[in-house]
């Protein structure tokens, strides 16, 4: 993994955990734009079906609190990034 990447956070990380960041031989996308802005989504093991569809991950930053969810899907042409589409609660 690159530098750049091994100093980002992975989404679903305890925010007191020391090493909070990507774990080596797993496989990540970029999280882009919305609450979840810059986080990395650790999807390994996920079939390519999967990767190609919308994740709905919990959040309480996004526009519905505790209990909302922020939906983020494949970047067309980029499959490392997955762009923010909303919030739902």
């Amino acid at each position: 993994m690159n530098e750049e990447i091994m100093r980002r956070r992975v989404y679903g990380a305890d925010h007191d955990d020391p090493d909070p960041g990507p774990r080596p031989g797993h496989d990540y996308v970029e999280l882009v734009g919305g609450p979840l802005d810059g986080l990395l989504l650790d999807v390994t093991g996920w079939p390519e079906e999967r990767r190609r569809t919308t994740a709905a991950l919990s959040t309480e930053i996004g526009r519905y609190g505790a209990g909302g969810h922020a939906l983020y899907g494949p970047r067309p042409n980029d499959p490392r990034r997955y762009d923010w589409q909303g919030d739902t609660p």
